[in-house]
């Protein structure tokens, strides 16, 4: 698969991690930054990185901040994405088996690299087939009433 990842200065170390294990499992990586730790702010990365899956440059992403809130915050706020917070196996998995996530976003300062990656494998090693669809097409109603 092609993973879109990104992190503010908070989640630098983490992504870095998750970066070189998802290329380990395989996959093909675009790091959107940061890249270095310095100073960044976490919607212009989660905005790019949303971006990314709105153009069909990547078929997932993720993302790290403090929290993983304010990232998960700023990429819902693009058309058509949903970004799912997942600091465990279980919300991993239904993220994208329920909710067809293409986004999880994971806080830096709330678990560690070792369950952030676990957390990654899970979402990626499970495919949507249309689990709650019913739900993702009311998800994806709200967006269109909106307009």
């Amino acid at each position: 698969m092609r993973i879109a990842i990104g992190a503010d200065h908070n989640g630098y170390e983490m992504k870095e991690s998750i970066k070189e294990f998802v290329e380990e499992l395989g996959h093909t990586v675009t790091d959107y930054g940061c890249h270095q730790c310095a100073e960044t702010d976490y919607p212009d990365v989660a905005q790019e990185v949303g971006k990314s899956i709105q153009n069909g440059d990547h078929d997932r992403a993720i993302l790290v901040c403090g929290t993983g809130i304010g990232v998960a915050i700023t990429a819902c706020k693009l058309k058509g994405i949903r970004a799912a917070l997942a600091h465990d196996v279980y919300s991993a998995e239904r993220a994208q088996l329920s909710n067809n996530a293409q986004i999880i976003t994971m806080g830096a300062q709330i678990i560690g690299i070792e369950a952030a990656k676990k957390n990654v494998k899970a979402y990626l090693d499970v495919t949507w087939e249309g689990g709650s669809q019913r739900k993702v097409d009311k998800i994806d109603q709200v967006e269109k009433d909106e307009e």
